[in-house]
């Protein structure tokens, strides 16, 4: 028991430990290179300016970097990386104990990490670019995007079904139910769910705290399932994200952008399937109680374009629904602080439920 709980301790508190260090040097570049958008302001899915986004937003958005998720999923990889590496270096029975990289558990996620880091991160230097030429976004197109995101959770599920033999999900007090291959798709689709609740990036210090809870949740999921190479592989996300957010609470250093929520998504998504029948538990089917912010987020969406396009009126004043509640005049600290406590309060009704089903 020790000495799984150092071996979860080890990779957390490098982690931050290397986001704290790298935050200046990142920091000067972005802020010496004006990595941010140009010209504020967003385009609603319609077409149009959103105003009272705009309002709220935009002269914040001219003034602070993006890239600032580059400091999650960079000291998180790095001190998965240190730790495997330093433990085949020295080669001791301690060591090899410690280090939870494996082939089984660990190195999916971590290769779904980088590479949704990476598609995040071209992403970000389009739109920044864009934007300096008088463009509002000039990134990927949200077609591509989404393309992008559904040709990775295809390839994981094939992966999950194909090579760890999993085609079943797990059922709260019912047990393993049965999906066959219908697990590719439903791993594409699951991974398009939490992608689209990336956009709960837009408040200072929201998104960062968010995401913080998600992950502290399923690390302890996984080490309460004896998964401890999940669990500190999640310890090492969760210190990332702490480092992010240390620079990130009010006023902002920079933003997450695109680099730093699509790798977290994309790799939530792994966790989640990883903790369900692979670790004998429940972690899918709790994942819309964990990620409850993320979900409310993508709903308002839905709801505010199909009450737009069918009814021709708007149930919120603004899409997604953190900024609503900017809009009725609640302060960004405010609804920031709520978001974390509802966040915490389903992440343990989430983990419970797990536990004693």
């Amino acid at each position: 028991m020790l000495l799984d709980l150092v071996k979860i301790f080890i990779p957390a508190v490098l982690s931050f430990a290397i986001g704290i260090g790298i935050t200046p040097i990142l920091t000067h570049y972005l802020y010496a290179n004006r990595m941010w958008k140009k010209r504020g302001g967003k385009v609603g899915l319609d077409g149009k300016d959103t105003l009272i986004f705009n309002r709220l937003h935009e002269s914040r958005e001219t003034q602070t970097p993006r890239l600032g998720g580059i400091v999650i999923w960079l000291s998180a990889a790095v001190a998965v990386l240190g730790v495997s590496g330093f433990a085949a270096i020295f080669d001791t029975a301690l060591l090899e104990k410690l280090d939870f990289l494996n082939r089984n558990q660990t190195l999916i996620p971590l290769i779904v990490l980088l590479l949704g880091a990476s598609i995040g991160l071209v992403d970000d230097l389009f739109e920044i670019r864009g934007s300096s030429r008088g463009g509002r976004r000039d990134g990927l197109s949200l077609r591509n995007r989404l393309l992008l995101v559904t040709i990775i959770g295809l390839a994981a599920g094939f992966w999950f079904y194909v090579k760890l033999d999993v085609s079943t999900i797990s059922i709260p007090f019912s047990g393993p139910f049965s999906v066959g291959v219908f697990l590719i798709p439903l791993f594409a689709i699951v991974t398009l769910a939490i992608y689209s609740g990336g956009i709960i990036d837009g408040i200072d210090g929201l998104a960062g705290g968010i995401f913080a809870i998600i992950f502290g949740a399923y690390g302890a999921l996984a080490f309460f399932q004896n998964q401890i190479n999940i669990a500190a592989f999640c310890a090492a996300i969760l210190g990332g994200i702490l480092a992010f957010l240390w620079f990130n609470i009010p006023p902002a250093r920079f933003y997450m952008s695109e680099t730093g929520s699509m790798a977290l998504t994309l790799t939530l998504t792994i966790i989640a399937f990883m903790t369900d029948t692979l670790g004998e538990g429940e972690g899918l089917f709790v994942l819309p109680v964990i990620a409850l912010p993320l979900f409310l987020t993508s709903l308002s969406v839905i709801v505010q374009t199909f009450s737009k396009r069918f009814w021709s009126r708007r149930v919120f004043k603004i899409a997604p629904l953190h900024h609503h509640f900017e809009a009725i005049g609640w302060p960004p600290y405010k609804v920031t602080m709520r978001y974390w406590i509802l966040g915490v309060v389903f992440a343990i009704i989430g983990v419970t439920i797990a536990l004693v089903s």
